[in-house]
């Protein structure tokens, strides 16, 4: 059986502490698989357990098993099934554990990271993530949104430590489709709106069970910039298959930057929303994780009343290929069951009460019709022939 970690059991006090978690390692650059071995054997680890789809033992984690082997380690391999459940992480726990290895290496997209962080913590063994994709900010943290086997969120796993070492390398992500950098893009723009939502209330509290740190809100502000500088340039670059400085530095603000800045910085209705887009079982299996977050950052932005903000968000999500409107999530503005689903959902995600007023099922819905009425507005103006060739290029 697993003990939970809840860290509001260790950090919640009054008056509240603040308090910055990351994970003591993250290198990035084209060729950094390269040097997982070297970074593993630096760690005292010899025996590693490498996770990945069953495409991915066909790629990069075959890269990760000859670097390891480099630098004279031993590794085992698991296949991971698909999805961040229950039933997957136990399965795959006691297929790895009589192995006896010292550390998991997660090779992958979001699910597959999530998951094997939740396996390490049931090996009691430090684990090393290696995303393949820059598609959200899970890898630096140390939770994981577990699925039921259908896709619908049933809950967050804490664990008592980030990941050991992220290892991004920015070549494999050059060559992955650009819809997955556009989501990651669509996942970190939200860390700025939603650490601003937990810095404003002094009552606010980050997953941690804590106040925001001032560098977590600086993280969020730098990712949120960056995004808007260098977001189009970074789209360019993948379609082009090209690791530019561009792009290093949007990948680090969708791996880094979002990932230290979310967990420490804390969240509001951005994944609230996504949270309850995920109840509705063909909007969850058709959209990515930050793509489901950019619709509702532009429905929070609204909700606080920040038409400007809002307006602007919109407009960048619109050029780089991120839904803005319930049509591009195969919604219908009047489809009040599926609609009031979401809000359901939604509402059930704490960090709502991180807001400084009431969040009530009637505010989450208005502001999800407005920031579509938005939406709709700023793609007739627009254009939306970046969100069209993203989906199509997954």
């Amino acid at each position: 059986m697993v003990t939970p970690f809840l860290p509001s059991d260790v950090y919640s006090s009054s008056p509240p502490f603040r308090v910055m978690v990351a994970p003591p390692r993250y290198v990035q650059g084209p060729g950094a698989i390269d040097v997982i071995g070297r970074v593993a054997a630096m760690c005292g680890f010899n025996k590693l357990a490498v996770l990945a789809s069953q495409r991915g033992h066909q790629a990069q984690a075959a890269d990760v098993c000859r670097a390891v082997a480099g630098a004279g380690g031993q590794t085992v391999s698991a296949t991971f099934g698909g999805e961040c459940s229950v039933e997957e992480i136990t399965a795959r726990a006691d297929e790895i554990r009589p192995a006896a290895v010292d550390c998991l290496i997660a090779v992958g997209g979001g699910k597959c990271v999530d998951a094997g962080k939740c396996i390490a913590y049931r090996l009691q063994v430090p684990v090393i993530i290696v995303p393949t994709l820059a598609s959200n900010d899970a890898p630096c943290s140390a939770l994981s949104v577990v699925y039921s086997p259908q896709g619908v969120v049933t809950g967050v796993e804490f664990f008592p430590a980030n990941p050991i070492a992220v290892i991004v390398d920015t070549a494999v992500v050059a060559d992955a489709s650009e819809r997955y950098l556009v989501a990651g893009m669509g996942d970190a723009m939200a860390t700025w709106y939603e650490a601003r939502v937990c810095a404003r209330n002094p009552e606010a509290r980050t997953l941690l069970g804590a106040r925001p740190t001032l560098a977590a809100e600086a993280l969020g502000e730098i990712c949120a910039k960056t995004l808007f500088a260098q977001g189009e340039a970074a789209a360019c670059n993948v379609r082009e298959h090209e690791v530019t400085e561009t792009l290093e530095q949007v990948v680090e603000a969708n791996t880094l930057l979002s990932g230290l800045g979310f967990e420490s910085g804390g969240l509001a209705g951005a994944h609230a929303y996504a949270q309850g887009y995920t109840v509705i079982p063909e909007v969850e299996q058709a959209h990515l994780h930050g793509e489901m977050v950019a619709m509702g950052t532009v429905a929070q932005l609204v909700m606080e009343q920040e038409p400007a903000e809002a307006e602007r968000v919109a407009r960048f999500f619109a050029a780089v290929g991120l839904p803005i409107q319930l049509a591009q999530m195969g919604l219908a503005k009047d489809d009040h069951e599926r609609l009031d689903a979401i809000v359901g959902g939604a509402m059930s995600f704490a960090p709502l009460a991180n807001f400084p007023f009431a969040v009530t099922a009637d505010k989450v819905k208005e502001a999800m019709l407005q920031a579509d009425e938005l939406g709709a507005r700023v793609t007739r103006e627009t254009g939306e022939e970046a969100y069209i060739r993203c989906m199509s290029n997954a």
